[in-house]
């Protein structure tokens, strides 16, 4: 019998993108069969900026009963994938802060020994995407745990470009989630449930 792995997908978004992608991961991970927590960070940004911009404003009502994440999330998981816009090439402070609130759990310990992957996404095509992924890696880092991107381990990954992890450049909401960004969102989930579930069996998670 196969392992079961526990998967949160943890998530920052405004305008929808990164939760369209956060949510291919969800599903495709589901269907892989691993035990899956779809979670949001709480938003920092005041809500006069939320309501000045209808997409913003349009993806905070679509995504109201997604339950925000809490530390329990990543603790529980066996695997986690982060996922944040890119913010001046890094991670969105939305996300940050909420990694930063888990400092009693990494000093406990309580972070390490789990697979950590993640994606992004960017108004522009050199807006910054490695940068902010690598930039989430440093955190892995620091957490212990086994990064697990999508490498150039599958031939759709040659159309889409990023090893390190899904990414997708939307400008101004001219460019929704497209096929070949699911697709990358499912090839970097079935990798994280696929490696999860071995590390699981042979007693490394």
């Amino acid at each position: 019998m196969s392992e079961s792995v526990k998967l949160s997908v943890i998530y920052y978004s405004s305008t929808g993108t990164g939760y369209e992608i956060a949510r291919e991961i969800a599903e495709t991970a589901e269907k892989e069969g691993a035990e899956v927590r779809l979670r949001k960070v709480a938003e920092l940004a005041p809500a006069a900026a939320i309501e000045g911009n209808p997409a913003w404003a349009a993806n905070a009502e679509a995504t109201k009963d997604v339950a925000e994440a809490a530390a329990d999330d990543v603790v529980w998981a066996d695997a986690v994938v982060f996922g944040s816009p890119t913010r001046f090439g890094n991670v969105a402070s939305q996300l940050k802060q909420f990694i930063d609130t888990l400092g009693g759990e990494w000093a406990q310990g309580n972070l390490a020994d789990k697979v950590y992957s993640a994606f992004t996404s960017s108004a522009t095509q050199h807006g910054g995407q490695e940068s902010t992924l690598l930039a989430l890696s440093n955190t892995f880092y620091h957490f212990g745990g086994f990064i697990v991107p999508p490498g150039y381990t599958d031939a759709s990954k040659f159309a889409d470009g990023n090893p390190y992890g899904t990414s997708h450049v939307d400008a101004q909401g001219d460019n929704p989630v497209d096929d070949t960004t699911r697709t990358a969102a499912q090839v970097q989930a079935k990798r994280v449930v696929r490696v999860a579930r071995a590390l699981k069996a042979e007693g490394s998670l």
